[in-house]
């Protein structure tokens, strides 16, 4: 898959210096994007541009299709019986539900870390370089894991307890594990679905701090519950609601899209501004 460069003409703000994510090289292009479950409809009709080297947060209420819209970024929800999805995801201009596309090859380059850390039972090497050996590595993964756990900011804390096994670790440890065990795939995406949720603050705030780093070489997408997280490390903001149909079933749709400080400080349509203020929701 080759990335195809995008060319928007600069604001004025950007030729002053300041970066507009939406400049960047396009990642995902999400067109009508709509995913059931059993044909119930759980998001519809999300349309979406994703770029590179940055930070693009899905906000929104319970039940809003949030975490069913980032796992249609790497067809996790592929794994799910009865889970079906209409419209189209571009990668980089390849379509990732397209005829012949490998979707172990999509989880590989679209790495994933979820709500809870899910270390396995192994020790802390074992842990990172289990996805280099499933790919075949031999040879210098002494090397990969000791790259894998200084890009997660793990490396110092572990780097003398190699062998031990990664459930003596804090669980903020754990998810940074779980972190360092996705970059050792030299992913190209990280997908993070509420990454911070079960952690405390001092674990969050280094989370928050490790995803400032990565983004320098990754484009990350985070589901947040979280506004004030959102408002912090994100660059690109996504507002999703709930609405009822005519038959009372909920369905997840995309309000607002933006820059994450100007939805955070002028949004667009008053259903963000009543979410973000704490109106409803």
């Amino acid at each position: 898959m080759t990335a195809t460069p995008t060319s928007v003409r600069p604001t004025v703000e950007e030729e002053a210096g300041a970066r507009d994510p939406r400049r960047e090289e396009l990642v995902f292009d999400v067109g009508d994007v709509s995913v059931q479950y059993s044909g119930a409809t759980a998001v519809e009709h999300v349309t979406m541009d994703i770029h590179r080297h940055g930070i693009t947060a899905l906000i929104g209420p319970s039940g809003c299709g949030k975490s069913t819209l980032l796992r249609s970024f790497n067809r996790m929800n592929d794994l799910i019986p009865g889970a079906a999805m209409t419209g189209q995801i571009l990668y980089h201009g390849h379509d990732l539900y397209g005829s012949g596309v490998d979707a172990v090859e999509v989880r590989r380059r679209i790495g994933m870390v979820f709500q809870r850390p899910n270390p396995f039972p192994k020790s802390i090497f074992d842990n990172i370089a289990f996805g280099p050996r499933i790919m075949g590595r031999r040879k210098g993964l002494d090397d990969v894991v000791e790259q894998a756990l200084v890009d997660a900011a793990l490396w110092d804390e572990v780097k003398g307890k190699l062998k031990q096994s990664a459930y003596a670790l804090s669980g903020g440890q754990q998810q940074r594990l779980c972190i360092a065990r996705c970059l050792a795939v030299h992913p190209d995406v990280i997908l993070m679905d509420e990454p911070c949720s079960a952690l405390d603050p001092i674990a969050t705030s280094r989370i928050e701090d490790l995803m400032a780093d990565l983004k320098r070489e990754y484009t990350i997408v985070i589901v947040t519950h979280n506004m004030q997280q959102a408002a912090r490390v994100s660059d690109m903001t996504a507002f999703l609601t709930a609405e009822l149909t005519d038959e009372g079933h909920r369905v997840g749709r995309l309000v607002e899209y933006d820059a994450t400080d100007k939805l955070f400080t002028n949004p667009s349509d008053p259903r963000t501004e009543g979410y973000i203020t704490g109106r409803f929701g």
